[in-house]
């Protein structure tokens, strides 16, 4: 458990989920701004911090402050290769 995916669904809000259990946390974002999306990651994750070693974003401007989620969380955010959600 450890490595969690992120992501925007217009309408339905912000989503993350951990690969392995699939466990998920969502919460409705009022816009997909990078400030935003960032609160809301932090927000979303911080209580389970210690079972939190990557993220995986697509590669939208909404990401853009990976450095601050990376510093409030101590873990290493990566970006998935357009095209090639498989990987």
């Amino acid at each position: 458990m450890g490595d969690w995916e992120i992501d925007l669904v217009i309408g339905k809000g912000h989503t993350i989920l951990e690969r392995k259990t699939s466990f998920t946390v969502s919460t409705r974002v009022d816009d997909k701004s990078t400030q935003t999306v960032t609160a809301a990651t932090i927000g979303l994750l911080i209580p389970f911090k210690s079972a939190v070693l990557t993220i995986t974003a697509d590669n939208g401007k909404e990401c853009a402050h990976h450095e601050t989620m990376t510093e409030s969380l101590k873990c290493d955010v990566y970006f998935a290769d357009p095209y090639c959600s498989w990987h």
